[in-house]
């Protein structure tokens, strides 16, 4: 036990004298184990973008996080998203979601630390289903994972595990359910100095696996089916500031009936630590 008290003591020094947000890393497009401290508070601006055929999608959208305790964090996004597909195009607030994350497991080493976490969040029926395109799906949505991370001074490593169960609209129609495999690296190539600027290069491996839509409980043939992208990143970071930017690049595609494959996704997020 003192061992491990050590081992932790040593790692937090190390970190605290070169970074002080480096806990604050986490996979751009997967999820980390990462919390905030208690009492701590993460504002951070998000945009997404992405193409698939004629459709395209942007949003941008408020992220605000709180650190309940050491290992406990909740928070909530509010997104606003443009749509086209083909001539039609809408705009307006999309699903709000509601999320928390809970570390029920951590472990430290000399210079290293690895640690678990599970995850909840749910997405409000509050987008605009009436637009066409719609903005929302017309139910609340269900989301529980399971992640691990391992982070040095230079090396990073994560995975995780997500379930997406989405609601029936008031139409009878239930968007397929998903699940969310992803792997994920970080690299360091120079160790920060205290006050200086922390770089950090990112690769992740995203797989998505659709289940059918239903209609009244028909399945719909033009739905589920497989995605999986490469996707290269950065993490910035300077003192309580962080910048993240990525890009979804598909790599494999087995979608089933008549639908448009990815072609892109990009993902930037700006953060502020207090």
């Amino acid at each position: 036990m003192k061992h491990t008290s050590l081992a932790g003591l040593t790692f937090s020094t190390l970190l605290v004298g070169t970074s002080q947000v480096i806990f604050a890393h986490d996979p751009i497009f997967g999820i980390g184990p990462h919390v905030l401290f208690r009492g701590g508070t993460e504002i951070a601006l998000e945009t997404h973008l992405e193409k698939a055929g004629e459709e395209k999608e942007s949003e941008a959208g408020l992220e605000l996080v709180y650190g309940i305790t050491g290992d406990w964090a909740a928070g909530i996004e509010l997104p606003y998203a443009y749509k086209k597909d083909g001539s039609e195009s809408s705009n307006g607030f999309a699903d709000m979601q509601l999320f928390t994350k809970y570390r029920f497991w951590r472990k430290d080493y000399f210079g290293l630390q690895e640690s678990a976490a599970v995850m909840f969040a749910i997405n409000l029926n509050n987008g605009n289903e009436t637009t066409s395109p719609k903005l929302g799906n017309g139910a609340n949505d269900i989301i529980g994972g399971l992640t691990y991370g391992y982070e040095s001074l230079k090396w990073y490593r994560w995975a995780s595990l997500r379930y997406r169960y989405n609601g029936e609209n008031d139409s009878g129609y239930h968007v397929g359910n998903k699940t969310l495999v992803d792997f994920a690296a970080g690299w360091r190539p120079v160790i920060p100095e205290y006050k200086k600027t922390d770089t950090v290069w990112l690769l992740e491996l995203n797989t998505e696996i659709g289940e059918k839509s239903e209609l009244n409980g028909s399945e719909q043939v033009d739905s589920g089916g497989v995605e999986s992208f490469i996707s290269p990143g950065i993490f910035w970071t300077y003192r309580n500031f962080a910048i993240k930017a990525g890009v979804q690049i598909p790599i494999y595609s087995n979608l089933n009936g008549s639908q448009d494959q990815s072609d892109f996704r990009l993902k930037s997020s700006l953060e502020w630590h207090f």
